[in-house]
């Protein structure tokens, strides 16, 4: 599928992108991102999934971006219709001054829909979150003056893929909303959506739309940011 699915019997599961631009003369840019999800059952009754983009990106040899998202989860018995899981996420963002955050915490999943051709999953989970900024200005003036936010936060994620035209096209997202316990201002939000055109042999040709917001900024910063990204992408399944 065009997402590892964690409630796949199989025993290891691996899917990488590598993606570039390099242009030179009048503008000078440099583009690279990566991909790489994995997921491996544990024992018996356990899985462990990790979801993993970087982005490096330079124009005229001045640095744009240079983030990191790694998200990671420990299912218990996700073949089940609902199951519960331990979640951990880290970042960086280069653009939104944002040097390092984590959150963790657990939640439960439930299978709306789960066959060969069309997968659909709600989760409900409940993180506490840590961000270290490179400011201490921000769009809302109770935050300034410390560079650090702490929050818990609720996470209410949706995902789903879908084979389309006997399999010919597979559209998959995913999305998910992080309002702060605290602070109704201080909320998430991102969603993703892609298709992938089967190749050859696990080979094929990728492309996904992702926006994200972030409510709470630095002054220097917009909320929204989108992307469009596109290349190849390989699947090995065990």
């Amino acid at each position: 599928m065009s997402q590892i699915n964690e409630s796949d019997t199989l025993n290891f599961q691996l899917r990488g992108s590598l993606s570039g631009n390099y242009q030179r003369g009048n503008v000078n840019v440099f583009t690279l991102r990566t991909k790489l999800d994995f997921s491996k059952k544990l024992l018996s009754n356990f899985v462990f999934k990790s979801q993993n983009n970087s982005l490096y990106q330079e124009f005229s040899q001045k640095k744009a971006d240079n983030d990191i998202f790694s998200r990671n989860y420990l299912y218990f018995k996700p073949e089940n219709k609902f199951y519960p899981f331990a979640i951990a996420y880290i970042s960086t963002n280069y653009r939104r001054k944002i040097d390092f955050r984590y959150f963790a915490g657990a939640g439960l999943t439930y299978q709306l829909i789960a066959n060969k051709k069309n997968t659909l999953k709600l989760s409900e989970s409940i993180v506490y979150e840590e961000t270290k900024f490179n400011t201490t200005s921000f769009n809302f003036p109770e935050y300034n003056g410390d560079n650090t936010i702490n929050v818990w936060r609720n996470t209410l994620y949706l995902a789903g893929w879908h084979k389309l035209f006997d399999g010919k096209i597979k559209l998959f997202y995913d999305g998910y909303y992080q309002p702060a316990f605290s602070k109704m201002e201080n909320f998430r939000t991102q969603f993703d959506i892609g298709i992938e055109i089967p190749i050859w042999k696990g080979l094929a040709f990728t492309s996904l739309f992702t926006q994200t917001r972030e409510n709470v900024v630095s002054l220097t910063n917009r909320q929204i940011d989108e992307n469009l990204t596109f290349g190849l992408s390989y699947s090995f399944k065990n």
